[in-house]
């Protein structure tokens, strides 16, 4: 068997090469998608679809796994990746009734809305940005509710004293999806606004 800081390192390494395979399986999808269409099309297509398979692939084995016992009794793959993510936030690793809840609408909720916004954006439907306001508030929501709790107790459950563990695994991964629904929501805001501003013209003309 290898040292502590060697398994360790494979875990951190495990966790990290699986989320960057998702994220070049999303990108190449959702550039797939998006061919022939605007660059900022061609980006939201890309995120969504690593946003989707984050939500199917690794959230809804841990909800089940949650529900089947814990994270922490748990073998397999994704059990390890949340068990390396778990030692940056430890209400990963048992069941947490906040954490489960959350994720269970994240699946659900979120996981579907990404997919209709995909159909959306590649059929150029109407409520587009209707389904891109509402995902985007669900994740931002999704944010808040899972460190809030823990933040007014005074962070019992997150490990702030490894940089890995703080500014990669709980700042980085986590920001990724407050930064990236608040850009859609200002694309959004925008194309509403010339939408509103096109209507209000078109409907001048013919007074």
């Amino acid at each position: 068997m290898g040292a502590p800081g060697e398994v360790g390192a494979a875990a951190a390494g495990g966790a990290l090469l699986l989320c960057a395979s998702l994220l070049g399986a999303g990108c190449a999808l959702g550039l797939s998608l998006g061919r022939g269409r605007g660059a900022q099309d061609r980006g939201a297509l890309a995120w969504l679809c690593y946003d989707a398979l984050v939500h199917f692939a690794l959230e809804g084995p841990f909800v089940y796994l949650s529900f089947k016992g814990n994270i922490a009794e748990s073998d397999g793959l994704i059990a390890s990746l949340w068990k390396e993510y778990g030692k940056a936030d430890a209400r990963w690793l048992n069941f947490d009734p906040t954490i489960v809840s959350l994720e269970i609408l994240t699946v659900v909720l979120d996981g579907f809305l990404a997919l209709v916004l995909i159909y959306a954006i590649v059929k150029e439907k109407y409520y587009r940005h209707f389904i891109q306001i509402t995902l985007c508030v669900c994740e931002l929501y999704g944010g808040w509710m899972t460190f809030s709790p823990d933040w007014l107790m005074g962070s019992p459950n997150l490990n702030t004293n490894s940089w890995l563990y703080f500014w990669v695994y709980l700042v980085f991964f986590n920001s990724v999806w407050v930064l990236i629904p608040g850009l859609l929501l200002c694309q959004s805001w925008v194309e509403l606004k010339k939408m509103y501003h096109k209507g209000n013209s078109l409907g001048k003309k013919f007074q």
